[in-house]
């Protein structure tokens, strides 16, 4: 732990050095709305599992209307247990309380647990994603376009920065009670612990949510929260290409909010709903080219390929130790040979 925060803090100290053609980003006070940084807030983007903040939502709004209880039990159907990880992976039928579907959705990112709640509010799938598309427009996500609750590739699913500011700015507000699941580390289901893919829970002073995406199209997505001496800060920040540099991006940018707020209240008045247009575009970005996964588009980082050779190495030694050969001579130097053929 100590590690990685030090590895934040020199970052943030010299200055961050990630892609240079970053995607949009937008850095906002959850309390007044006032924009301390855009960049490209208005450019179209694939949320990816961002698409999660409204799908809880609406939980939320569900359980206000008492639509639904955190202790109700809901089943997994076999349009649940269809979709693609991250996922809980239940059997078809099995049921789980609304509360740990709600976790779930929000820590581990889960798609069935997204489609459980999705059709035990709208009583279909379909239903609910009309449902989310009149709330985007109620609160003026003017160009959000929603298709599904999970945020799994969908060319016609698309937000914006500015949307999603907007979005983390009513659920922040309206439903303050649910605080503690988006700050959430980790949960546990069953003898399962399943950890958030938000990093800068663990890495950054005062981290307290919200929520990351990844689909290939998208590259890397975070909405990033801290709260530090009762002021909240949030960070869009969109089309990273490995997960290090959304959490770097976010981070470097929600440090110079913190050192800066004091000058910016004096001299700035502007909110997200009042921050000029930004980019005149219609057309949404993809960037599977240029991010680093190999599911992607066969390029791996350097970085993780060298440690995947590293371990590789050490598993080869290790086996030769422990099985000799039949003239009881060790078979480190041909599993050394063998793990270096495969490797350039």
């Amino acid at each position: 732990m100590l590690v990685r925060k030090t590895a934040i803090a020199l970052t943030l100290l010299l200055g961050w050095s990630g892609t240079t053609s970053a995607g949009p980003a937008l850095l906002f006070d959850a309390t007044s709305g006032k924009v301390l940084y855009a960049e490209e807030q208005d450019q179209p983007w694939h949320p990816a599992s961002l698409t999660k903040i409204m799908t809880a939502y609406m939980t939320f709004e569900a359980l206000r209307t008492n639509k639904i209880s955190l202790e109700q039990k809901i089943s997994t159907s076999a349009n649940a247990h269809a979709q693609p990880p991250s996922k809980l992976g239940l059997p078809v039928g099995a049921e789980i309380t609304v509360n740990l579907a709600l976790k779930a959705l929000i820590v581990k990112s889960a798609n069935d647990a997204a489609v459980m709640l999705a059709e035990a509010i709208g009583g279909t799938e379909e239903a609910f994603i009309v449902q989310m598309n009149d709330t985007a427009r109620r609160l003026g996500m003017t160009r959000t376009s929603f298709v599904n609750p999970h945020g799994l590739p969908a060319p016609e699913q698309v937000t914006t920065a500015r949307d999603l500011a907007k979005l983390t700015r009513v659920v922040l507000h309206d439903y303050p009670e649910y605080g503690s699941i988006w700050a959430m580390a980790d949960m546990q289901v069953g003898r399962r612990r399943l950890r958030t893919h938000n990093g800068l829970l663990r890495t950054y002073d005062g981290a307290d949510g919200l929520k990351t995406g990844f689909i290939c199209d998208s590259g890397f997505n975070v909405v990033a929260s801290a709260t530090r001496d009762d002021r909240r800060l949030v960070a869009v920040v969109l089309g990273e290409y490995t997960s290090r540099d959304r959490s770097l991006r976010a981070a470097s940018l929600l440090e110079h909010g913190f050192k800066n707020y004091g000058w910016k209240e004096l001299f700035s008045t502007t909110t997200v709903d009042s921050l000029p247009p930004g980019v005149d575009t219609t057309a949404v970005h993809s960037i599977r080219e240029r991010v680093a996964s190999y599911a992607c588009n066969g390029r791996q980082h350097a970085g993780a390929s060298r440690a995947r050779q590293k371990r590789l190495r050490a598993r080869n030694r290790a086996t030769a130790k422990a099985k000799p050969d039949s003239k009881g001579k060790s078979t480190a130097a041909a599993a050394s040979k063998s793990t270096t053929a495969k490797s350039q």
